[in-house]
């Protein structure tokens, strides 16, 4: 805006220069215009009397040069007489610095030209000289010519006087009209320089700035104008902003995963469902096609199907992740803009996990308890009425009998009890004994006890560890319970001659757990599925052993309860290796 002032400033200035330039150039003209015009008229009366003098007195051939000297030293001016061909009859004598030659000259011009004018001004450096002349007549007829001739060196002197007055008074008054249009300039620029710098903040956003009030009538409107405009603005960016905020808390916390896609297929919002459900980095999504960082397959084709049909789609998709699989309701959303102009597509995932387990969890409890009960059940019946036909008479086959239904009693009671120690583990007034221990000694322990079981199939169980302690926070007994289960399971399924490996691991603030063997290994797909109750890996041999299924499970849910995790890692037919983060402290 200084710009703007400086120019308008300099425009004024110039403007004002030029215009007392003019008016001095014109003064000047003016004046010597007037001193010249006054000075002719000067030498012109003289001359008229001088010629009435020398016609009066006989002519140009009869003057009398005395006389004519001394009037020409009385008027200061030099005296030439010619006759009618130019010839020099008289002159009164040389001036200071003139030359005879010149004035010769100027006579023969005078004389050749004929000019209307009787008078002429010779410039020259030091000074100039002005002549004039007049016709010399004798019997009504020219005899001769009379020259005045003087120098002006006066009018020069004279002339640079007015000169420097003139521009003395210009500068003064161009000073004064400086000092005015300054301060016209800046009480008139001032508020529209305001005016300007709140125009440029509301640009940049800062809807807080105004413009203080002035006085000036011409200016105020504009102000005004702007002040509104400026607190509309900040009243709308405020508003806005509300609006921002629980739009984006509202996407951020809604329960449900979205995916914003716009035309072509790149990402362009990721909220934290989503984030949270497929453990995901919002930097690897935004700005990226769909196709190429989504791995899902099956979201994919959702999102394919809705830029292909342009109609809204839902599915349910069962998607493993990590060690689980989990139940989503998919929403696929095209977003139709003004005009039909395509926008893009939404994705909705809500996680029905939960329900579903419930759902199937119904479903399968009573299939699944009734299917684990009537093996031994049907056992138990079969053998006593077996018993009850005649065959407790026999006393080997009573033994044996009664043995078997001892078995089968106990592998129902094992069913029960797991049931109902998952039963307590899932209510929520379930707590932990948090104590210190020894996680160490409570491993060793659970070696030792399953040391018969691993040597009876000619499997070596292993304990690796630098050190001969580890102490942490937990629950004693159902880390024991965990543990237990999980070597348990890694010597039922390895093959005779293997190797159970139980490995500690002692970090800064948590400790891991490896439990690795050589057994059969568990099928990709199927490694999500394995925490899940009465799901067995291999049927037939966990049934011949004991197994209910609820094992794996109740770890999963005992971990989970000490916050820690559990992951998996197999090989089909070379192994598999459970690993458990366990923090020391758990406060």
């Amino acid at each position: 805006m200084n710009k703007f002032r400086t120019k308008l400033l300099f425009a004024l200035i110039s403007l004002i220069i030029i215009g007392l330039v003019g008016l001095e150039i014109l003064l000047g003209q003016l004046f010597k215009s007037n001193y010249l015009d006054t000075y002719n008229d000067r030498l012109n009366k003289e001359s008229n009397l001088l010629s009435m003098y020398i016609e009066n007195n006989g002519g140009v051939h009869s003057i009398n040069h005395d006389e004519v000297v001394k009037i020409s030293h009385m008027l200061n001016v030099r005296i030439a007489i010619t006759d009618i061909k130019g010839v020099l009859l008289f002159d009164s004598g040389k001036m200071e610095n003139l030359n005879i030659n010149g004035i010769k000259e100027n006579i023969n011009d005078v004389l050749k030209e004929e000019p209307e004018n009787e008078t002429k001004l010779v410039e020259k450096d030091e000074y100039d000289l002005h002549y004039a002349w007049k016709p010399v007549l004798k019997a009504g007829e020219e005899e001769g010519y009379l020259f005045i001739i003087t120098k002006t060196s006066e009018l020069r002197n004279a002339y640079s006087q007015i000169w420097w007055i003139l521009s003395i008074s210009l500068m003064m008054v161009l000073i004064v009209f400086i000092y005015l249009g300054y301060r016209i300039t800046t009480r008139y620029t001032k508020p529209i320089e305001a005016a300007t710098n709140v125009a440029i903040e509301l640009a940049k956003g800062n809807y807080r700035a105004r413009i203080e009030r002035n006085e000036l009538n011409e200016t105020s409107m504009l102000s005004t104008s702007i002040n509104v405009l400026a607190q509309n603005l900040q009243e709308m960016s405020k508003a806005q902003e509300i609006q921002q905020d629980r739009l984006s808390a509202l996407i951020e916390n809604m329960g449900a995963g979205l995916l914003l896609m716009d035309s072509r297929g790149f990402i362009n919002l990721i909220n934290k469902g989503y984030i949270d459900i497929f453990h995901v980095k919002s930097s690897n999504y935004l700005d990226k096609l769909y196709y190429e960082v989504i791995e899902q397959e099956e979201i994919c084709n959702i999102i394919a199907d809705v830029f292909r049909t342009e109609q809204k789609i839902r599915k349910h998709l069962l998607l493993p992740l990590g060690i689980e699989r989990r139940y989503f309701d998919v929403y696929g959303i095209p977003i139709i803009g003004i005009n039909n102009v395509w926008k893009g597509v939404l994705l909705v995932f809500h996680d029905i996990t939960e329900i579903k387990k419930l759902e199937v969890m119904r479903k399968d409890f009573v299939a699944n308890v009734s299917h684990e009960l009537k093996t031994p059940v049907t056992s138990i019946k079969g053998f006593s009425e077996t018993l009850l036909d005649g065959a407790m008479n026999n006393q080997d086959t009573l033994e044996a009998f009664l043995s078997i239904i001892y078995k089968e009693s106990e592998r129902m009671q094992s069913l029960i009890q797991d049931l109902l120690d998952f039963s307590k583990i899932e209510q929520q007034e379930f707590k932990l004994n948090i104590q210190d221990f020894d996680l160490y000694e409570l491993i060793n322990e659970v070696i030792t006890m399953l040391d018969k079981k691993a040597k009876s199939k000619d499997i070596r169980l292993e304990l690796q560890f630098q050190r001969e302690e580890l102490y942490i926070q937990g629950d004693h007994d159902r880390l024991k319970q965990v543990f237990i289960n999980l070597i348990s399971n890694a010597i039922l399924y390895t093959p005779p001659r293997g190797n159970v490996i139980v490995s500690l691991f002692d970090y800064d603030k948590t400790v891991k757990i490896h439990v690795k063997d050589t057994g059969v290994g568990i099928k990709k797909e199927e490694i999500p599925r394995i925490f899940e109750r009465f799901y067995r890996v291999d049927r037939a041999r966990s049934r011949d052993s004991g197994g209910t299924g609820l094992g794996l499970a109740i770890v999963k849910h005992l971990v989970e309860a000490h916050h820690g995790n559990i992951t998996v890692r197999s090989t089909l037919g070379e192994g598999s290796e459970f690993i458990i983060e366990l923090h020391k402290y758990m406060n």
